[in-house]
């Protein structure tokens, strides 16, 4: 197991992928901020489904959701189509307009990561992409799990009171 040392610098490290979701949020089309954007990767990747699939794999409120299919829909991006199982509920499918978005989204996001990592190594590469993979493993569905926080090492509680101490003299 590594060391409390080591386990405080990865909480550096990782409070620093804030700059590196920045810069990539910095590439993305004023009209299709990073939840629209993750919505229409994972159409992309795992194609239709419902908005409830589409809320656990964003692992956010259904409300939250909701605003991003909105966004999406209004640019013509997506359309919520009738659920052939069960007809009040809706099916989210990219359009050919989506697709295009999507693309675009891809190739500027390949284009400043290849930019960045330019000194990088193919296996370097393959390395972090293994480690982030595990590390996001690790923590599974984070909305399904209660955090739970270790206490620090407990310290002795010393009661006030009024009363006067006991005679111990003998």
């Amino acid at each position: 197991m590594a060391a409390q040392a080591q386990y405080e610098e990865l909480v550096r490290q990782l409070s620093a992928i804030g700059a590196v979701k920045r810069d990539l949020g910095r590439i993305l089309p004023p009209d299709c901020p990073a939840g629209s954007a993750a919505v229409l990767t994972l159409l992309g990747r795992h194609g239709d489904m419902r908005m409830s699939k589409l809320a656990e794999l964003l692992a956010v409120d259904m409300s939250v959701t909701s605003r991003h299919v909105t966004h999406l829909a209004a640019r013509g991006w997506i359309e919520r189509l009738p659920d052939p199982a069960d007809k009040r509920s809706r099916i989210l499918h990219l359009t050919p307009a989506g697709l295009d978005r999507l693309d675009d989204l891809s190739r500027r996001t390949t284009h400043l990561l290849a930019e960045r990592l330019s000194d990088w190594s193919d296996d370097e590469v393959g390395q972090l992409i293994r480690l982030m993979s595990r590390l996001r493993d690790s923590f599974g569905d984070c909305r399904s799990h209660p955090v739970r926080i270790p206490t620090a090492a407990a310290a002795p509680v010393i009661e006030e009171t009024t009363r006067t101490p006991a005679n111990t003299r003998k």
